[in-house]
């Protein structure tokens, strides 16, 4: 792989598409699966979700480098970064993001002529996701806009394969993501505390303190686990084997929990990575057996 290609795969983090696209995946699958189902499965859907998903993810991931590329040259974690160390130029960073997002609108034809409603939806989408990258400027709510992006990725699926615009599993699922998401950001935020403070930049740990903010995404995460024990009561083909994934979910968060202390935030990057990515793909996993059994 050539290093300038390595560079812009490690500016997105482009493995941690894992992140989303297991609950797109499960979504889909849910959807294809539903009671009565009239949605059909194609080859063709797939590949849409997956080429969506992998785009606007790339999209939304190098805009925000853009955006913050002066902020990381200031922070000492995040000065090594690609844009701040001069490993990659804004010129390529631009074009990369402007390729990502016209991929995005493209991918959402693979949806034709079925299903007019992502191609109609990829722009406002789109926007909603790189608008994230500005939301710390002026809300420490950002973190919960971070989680709103990824939760349209379930519903985004559902919507795709049903055409059908409102439905309880793919709402609770996304809430699930939703609370997720923000609750893992806000630990993660914690790192910068200090420097987001200092720079005006406005997050739940600045407002609230380390302590109190990882309170809060205790709150979040219980939440979490409450959105996706809730989901068999609106779709009923999930039973014994998703209940038992649920519960070890709930374990690897409190485990989360446990890595970061007010004190002590050493194991952040532990905790953000390597537990969340266990989470998104065993949720997939257990819910693809449940269905299949």
């Amino acid at each position: 792989m050539s290093p300038p290609i390595r560079h812009l795969l490690e500016l997105i983090r482009f493995s941690h598409t894992l992140f989303a696209l297991p609950f797109a995946l499960l979504a889909a699958a849910m959807a294809w699966a539903a009671d009565g189902s009239e949605a059909a499965f194609r080859w063709q859907d797939l590949a849409g979700i997956l080429v969506c998903m992998a785009t606007a993810r790339s999209a939304a991931m190098a805009f925000n480098r853009i955006v913050d590329r002066r902020l990381d040259a200031l922070n000492p974690r995040t000065q090594a970064r690609h844009l701040p160390a001069g490993l990659l130029s804004v010129r390529a960073a631009v074009v990369f993001t402007a390729l990502s997002g016209l991929g995005f609108i493209a991918g959402t034809l693979l949806f034709l002529p079925q299903n007019p409603i992502p191609l109609a939806a990829s722009v406002p989408v789109l926007a909603f996701l790189l608008a994230y990258s500005y939301t710390k400027r002026f809300t420490l709510l950002s973190h919960f806009w971070l989680g709103t992006a990824l939760m349209l990725a379930p519903l985004a699926a559902w919507v795709a394969i049903r055409a059908e615009l409102f439905a309880w599993p793919p709402v609770l699922l996304g809430l699930a993501v939703l609370l997720w998401v923000a609750g893992f950001d806000i630990i993660y935020a914690c790192q910068d505390a200090a420097f987001d403070k200092e720079a005006r930049l406005r997050s739940v740990p600045v407002a609230f303190g380390i302590a109190g903010a990882l309170r809060i995404a205790a709150l979040c995460h219980l939440g979490t686990v409450a959105m996706l024990l809730s989901i068999p009561f609106v779709y009923p083909p999930f039973g014994a084997v998703y209940f038992s994934g649920v519960a070890s979910i709930a374990l690897l968060l409190i485990y989360e929990h446990s890595l970061v202390k007010p004190d002590d935030l050493r194991r952040v990057n532990q905790a953000f990575f390597h537990v969340n990515a266990i989470v998104s793909l065993g949720l997939l996993a257990v819910g693809l057996v449940d269905l299949w059994w």
